[in-house]
């Protein structure tokens, strides 16, 4: 990944984390900051660098400064690993940016001794369809991460039975510190997860990034077709020739989609699209300009 380009994602999401929660991210402690926690005496093993000489000069004895240390950013990823995820019809599949996406923030979240945590939903053979990385920090995090994306999506004919509602809502019971929540999924045939996406709102930062596809916009012109349910089997046979049948499929799509933006625009929740027929990387970083 373009090394500049990710630095530039990760100025833009930190100061989206600090436009969303103002105040809430003060350090408890002292340890390595930019603000000044306390003035006491030297001690013997105190670095010699924290040695405040206007204090020290001023008291003829020897000071240190501590400072509040700057608080880790805690990240949890909620990924749509259903079936629905391995369609593409474009340059690459749906699960493919979702994977290269949770990698990158991954990685961005691990920076300044951050912790990344996952919950996955849509996968067989976890309880609920819903299974839990619990955060962890450095390179076991990122280890985590990808140990959880080279499973691979659910296969053909497996129902979401958990679904994005039931992330969610263990992302809410588990996340106790406020920090970020990036929700990476396609949103579709997806009830009940304003609710506990709204809750989320209220105390982390939360980014949703739907991942989609040129072919689930518009039903092109091919004739007969035969076509299956990733997620239930079920099988539909229909007439793509059919020009009422197209703009209906068109009408559907949008209003699915208007309807979504509008759910999230009255949330408060930053939200990008990310298509399989283009450069990912690039619109992950305009969404965030």
């Amino acid at each position: 990944m373009p090394t500049p380009v990710v630095n530039a994602l990760d100025l833009r999401v930190r100061r989206l984390v600090a436009h969303t929660l103002p105040g809430e991210r003060r350090a408890v402690g002292v340890g390595l900051g930019t603000e000044l926690a306390q003035l006491r005496p030297y001690q013997p093993g105190d670095d010699v660098r924290h040695i405040d000489s206007a204090a020290s000069a001023r008291t003829n004895t020897l000071h240190v400064r501590e400072h509040v240390p700057e608080r880790a950013l805690g990240t949890w990823l909620v990924l749509d690993l259903s079936a629905s995820m391995a369609f593409g019809t474009a340059r690459r599949l749906k699960s493919d940016v979702a994977e290269g996406v949770a990698l990158v923030f991954a990685r961005l979240g691990l920076r300044r001794a951050g912790s990344v945590g996952a919950v996955a939903f849509g996968v067989p053979d976890a309880p609920g369809g819903v299974l839990v990385l619990a955060p962890r920090s450095a390179r076991p995090g990122l280890i985590g991460v990808r140990r959880l994306l080279a499973a691979g999506v659910a296969p053909d004919g497996h129902a979401d039975s958990g679904g994005l509602a039931q992330a969610l809502t263990r992302v809410l019971a588990l996340a106790r510190m406020p920090g970020l929540v990036v929700v990476i999924s396609d949103f579709r045939e997806q009830r009940g997860w304003e609710r506990p996406l709204g809750a989320l709102r209220l105390r982390h930062a939360v980014v949703a990034l739907e991942v989609s596809d040129p072919a689930e916009a518009a039903l092109p012109a091919l004739g007969r077709l035969a076509l299956i349910d990733p997620e239930t089997g079920e099988l539909v046979r229909l007439d793509s020739s059919s020009r009422r049948l197209r703009e209906r499929f068109a009408q559907l799509e949008r209003e699915r989609r208007s309807s979504l933006l509008l759910e999230l625009r009255r949330l408060a929740v930053a939200h990008v699209c990310l298509s399989t027929d283009g450069d990912w990387l690039a619109e992950l970083l305009r969404g965030f300009a």
